[in-house]
This record gives C-alpha cells, sequence and structure tokens, in this order.
C-alpha cells in the first residue's frame, strides 16, 4: 500500500485550502455522517478522489473525508468507513488509520451502530465503548509494518480510560444519559441469529455491530488513543418476539440520537 501518496495528495489538499493538519479524526457509521454537518468551515474531500481510499458502499454511509473545525479544534471526520463484509481486505478496511497517523492524527473518535446484546439497553441508548471482542480476522495478521508499530501490540486498553473519562464528564454536564460496554464485532453482512446474539451474551459483550474493531486495532498498533461509541439502534435481545432486523430501522434509530452524540464529540473534542 502506498500511504506515502495518499499522505502527500491530502497534506496538499488540506494545506491548499488553508486547513492546519488536524490532530483529531472521528469515524462516523451508518446514519451518523450528520456529524460532519456540524463541522464549520468545512472541507469536503470525496473518497473517490483520494488516492488508494476505496468506496464505502453501505447504507447510511456517504464517503466524504470532512476536514473543519468542531469544539473550537481542527478534526478529519470520515462519512462511511470501510466494511470487511463489502469485499475489502482488512488491509483496504484499515487503510485509513495508517494514513492518518501518518499524518500525525494522536486521538481517533469511532462511532458505530449496534444492536443491543444487553437486555436492559434500548433503542437510542448511547454506550461508552469499555472493550471489544473480536469474531472479524485481525488486520495485522502478516508481516508486521515495523515503522508503525510492535509485532504484538497491547490490547489492555485499546479504549481510552482518560478519553473515556472526559466523555462521562461532559456527557454529565449536558445532561446525557450513557451506558458503558463490550462491543463484539462479527463479519457480517447477516444479522446475528438469536442463538449468536445470546452467545455473545454469555461470554460478556453487551452491543454488536459489524465493524470498528479492525480500525481500532491498526490504530492502537500506530499509537494513536481512542475513544468508542455505539448507538443502540435494534434491541437484539427482542428477537424471536416477532422482531426482525432490519437495514432502514437501524438508520433511522442512528438519525434520531445523531445529534446527542454530535454535541458530546463537540464537548469532547473541545476537552482534548
Amino acid at each position: 500500500m502506498n500511504y506515502d501518496e495518499t499522505v502527500q495528495y491530502l497534506k496538499e489538499t488540506i494545506g491548499t485550502h488553508g486547513h492546519p493538519l488536524p490532530q483529531t479524526v472521528i469515524v462516523l457509521g451508518s446514519g451518523l455522517g450528520k456529524l460532519g454537518d456540524q463541522i464549520a468551515n468545512p472541507l469536503a474531500i470525496p473518497y473517490a478522489t483520494i488516492p488508494h481510499f476505496k468506496a464505502s458502499t453501505a447504507i447510511g454511509h456517504k464517503g466524504n473525508l470532512i476536514v473543519g473545525n468542531l469544539g473550537g479544534k481542527e478534526v478529519m471526520a470520515m462519512q462511511g468507513r470501510f466494511h470487511y463484509y463489502e469485499g475489502y481486505t482488512m488491509e483496504e478496511v484499515t487503510y485509513p488509520m495508517r494514513v492518518f497517523a501518518r499524518m500525525g492524527v494522536k486521538q481517533m473518535l469511532v462511532s458505530n451502530a449496534a444492536g443491543a446484546v444487553n437486555p436492559s439497553y434500548r433503542v437510542g441508548d448511547l454506550m461508552v465503548i469499555t472493550d471489544h471482542i473480536n469474531f472479524m480476522p485481525n488486520p495485522l495478521v502478516g508481516p508486521n509494518k515495523e515503522d508503525f508499530g510492535p509485532r504484538f501490540p497491547d490490547m489492555t486498553e485499546a479504549y481510552s480510560h482518560r478519553l473515556r473519562d472526559i466523555a462521562k464528564r461532559e456527557a454529565a454536564a449536558l445532561g446525557i444519559s450513557l451506558r458503558e460496554g463490550v462491543y463484539v464485532a462479527g463479519t457480517g453482512p447477516t444479522y446475528e441469529t438469536p442463538a449468536e446474539y445470546r452467545m455473545y451474551g454469555i461470554i460478556g459483550g453487551d452491543a454488536c455491530g459489524m465493524s470498528t474493531v479492525p480500525e481500532v486495532i491498526v490504530a492502537r498498533h500506530s499509537g494513536m488513543e481512542v475513544f468508542g461509541m455505539s448507538v443502540i439502534t435494534n434491541q437484539a435481545h427482542d428477537l424471536g418476539n416477532g422482531i426482525v432486523n432490519d437495514g432502514d430501522d437501524v438508520i433511522r434509530a442512528a438519525d434520531q440520537a445523531a445529534e446527542r452524540m454530535t454535541m458530546l464529540f463537540s464537548k469532547i473534542v473541545q476537552s482534548i
């Protein structure tokens, strides 16, 4: 992968439009691209114009890199991500994270739409990710990229305690209720069966989805500090009671939670 070519293109494009290089990147999941609309003085760079970036084909993913000001600080926001289920390799899925690391990004805030495994969760809840369980191929399999990080990176604090504490403090000030829990990542694109949801709960999962973990692993391997949040868009624990998973319902639920998440992410960025 030609990371340097992508880095050079983005640095030149961002600089030409008078923006400083951001140190924070936000990855926006299904239906959550509206946060990108709240960025001031925005520069929208379509993925199609960025060398070696792939197309984001998932529902609710606009496929733009937005550069601008949020919470008084310069940020980049990915309006849409790349998924393993789209047919991309893990290196392609996580390519942007290594590009951002080469650009000097220090923090990554990542969001997703997730199904509730924990029976106390409800649609619209915001869950701070405290840890993850990975059922996807590990993106670091293969020759280690020594210029990014070590062969065996530590994952005992994949999700920063510091950033989680900031999120809880800012949420309390805004009157926003937060859950905290473990995110389980599967390949998709099928939604999980009722038996799989039950298994996820038994092994310690609180919510599940089809993304996030590959990016987090590569970001941590590259030395970035990570904060993760899931928007609960369906109650997986209710399956079997006449409820089915539907992609359009997921997007609608994410849309309804986007305003609260935008306020909170703005405050987190401001406090970093």
